[in-house]
C-alpha cells in the first residue's frame, strides 16, 4: 500500500501548488492596465453602466477578498462564468478538453514510437550513418519553432498538395498534421534522451559481465540494457506530455482546433479572469496527476525505487 500513501501525499501537495500559482496569476491579471468592465461594455458605455458591471463582477472589492472568494467557490467546483462570453467555465472546459487531450496524446504517441527506437538504435550503432542522421534530425527539429513549422507544413500539405484539410476538426484527417507539428520537438527530445541513456547503460559493468558469460550482444541489450535505459526516458515522457498540453496553445491556434489552448489565449487577451484562472487550475491538476503516474510507472519499471522513502 506504499504506492497508495505516496499517491495521496502527492495529490495533497497539489493544493499549495494550486494556491501559489493562482495567487500570482490573480495579482498579475488584477494589476494589468485597462478597465475590464469598459472592455466588455465598449467605449460608449456610461460611467454608471461601468460601475454597475464592476459591482456585478465583484471588481469593486479589495484584491485579496476577490481572490479568497474565487478560491472558495473553486474548491466547490464553481469556477464562475466568463465575463466576455457569459458561458460556464467548467462546462466549456470539459467540452474543449477532449480535443486538447486527443492532439496531445497523438503527438506523444508519434514522438515516442519514432523517437525512442531511433534513439536506442543510434546508441547501439554509435558513430554510424544512422547515428549522424538522427543527430542532425534532432538539431533540425530543435531549431524550428512550432508556429513556423506548422505554417510551412500547412502551406505545403494543405494549400499546395491538398492532401489534408487546412483547419477544423471535421474528420480524422484534421488530426494528422497537428499532432506531428506538436510532437516534432518532443520527438527530438526522445531521440536525444533515449540515445544518451542507452549509451550510459551499455557501458556498465553488468553489460560487460553478461557478454562475458556468453550472452550475445543482442541478448545483452534486449534483456538487460533496454529496460534499465528506459527509466529516465519514462520520466521524460511524463514531462513531455505536460509540455504538449502547454504547447497545444500554438498548434490549436494555427489549425483552428477548439481546445483549451485557444480558449486560454482569447481569455488572456480579453482579461477574462474566471476563464484564465479556471483553465490554469485544471492544467495544474492535469500536470500534477501526469507526474504522479510517471513516478508510479518508474517504480514499476525499476524495483530499486522505494516510494515509501
Amino acid at each position: 500500500m506504499n504506492w497508495l500513501k505516496y499517491a495521496l501525499k502527492r495529490l495533497l501537495m497539489l493544493i499549495p501548488v494550486i494556491i501559489s500559482v493562482t495567487f500570482i496569476l490573480f495579482i498579475i491579471l488584477s494589476l494589468a492596465p485597462g478597465d475590464v468592465a469598459r472592455m466588455v461594455l465598449g467605449q460608449d458605455a456610461t460611467p454608471e453602466q461601468v460601475a454597475e458591471l464592476n459591482a456585478q463582477m465583484g471588481l469593486d472589492k479589495p484584491l485579496l477578498v476577490r481572490y479568497v472568494r474565487y478560491m472558495v467557490d473553486a474548491f466547490k467546483l464553481d469556477f464562475g462564468r466568463s465575463w466576455t462570453g457569459n458561458f460556464d467555465v467548467l462546462k466549456e472546459f470539459s467540452h474543449r478538453l477532449p480535443y486538447t487531450l486527443l492532439v496531445s496524446t497523438l503527438a506523444l504517441l508519434f514522438a515516442t514510437s519514432i523517437g525512442i527506437p531511433l534513439g536506442i538504435a543510434s546508441a547501439i550503432k554509435q558513430y554510424s550513418l544512422l547515428d549522424y542522421g538522427s543527430t542532425f534530425m534532432v538539431m533540425l527539429l530543435f531549431s524550428m519553432p512550432a508556429f513556423w513549422l506548422g505554417t510551412m507544413c500547412q502551406i505545403l500539405f494543405c494549400l499546395t498538395l491538398h492532401w489534408l484539410p487546412v483547419s477544423g476538426v471535421g474528420s480524422w484527417k484534421n488530426f494528422i498534421l497537428p499532432p506531428i507539428i506538436l510532437g516534432a520537438n518532443t520527438m527530438a527530445s526522445m531521440i536525444r534522451m533515449s540515445r544518451t541513456s542507452m549509451l550510459d547503460v551499455i557501458r556498465m559493468d553488468y553489460i560487460r559481465t553478461a557478454r562475458a558469460k556468453g550472452n550475445s550482444n543482442k541478448d545483452a541489450i534486449i534483456h538487460h540494457a533496454i529496460r534499465n535505459s528506459l527509466i529516465p526516458v519514462v520520466t521524460q515522457i511524463g514531462i513531455s506530455f505536460a509540455g504538449t498540453i502547454g504547447g497545444a496553445v500554438v498548434t490549436e491556434n494555427i489549425f483552428a482546433i477548439p481546445g483549451i489552448g485557444s480558449m486560454l489565449i482569447n481569455a488572456v487577451k480579453s482579461r477574462d479572469v474566471p476563464v484564465v484562472m479556471g483553465t490554469v487550475i485544471f492544467i495544474t491538476i492535469i500536470v500534477g496527476v501526469i507526474n504522479l503516474i510517471v513516478d508510479l510507472i518508474c517504480a514499476i519499471v525499476d524495483p530499486r525505487i522505494d516510494l515509501a522513502s
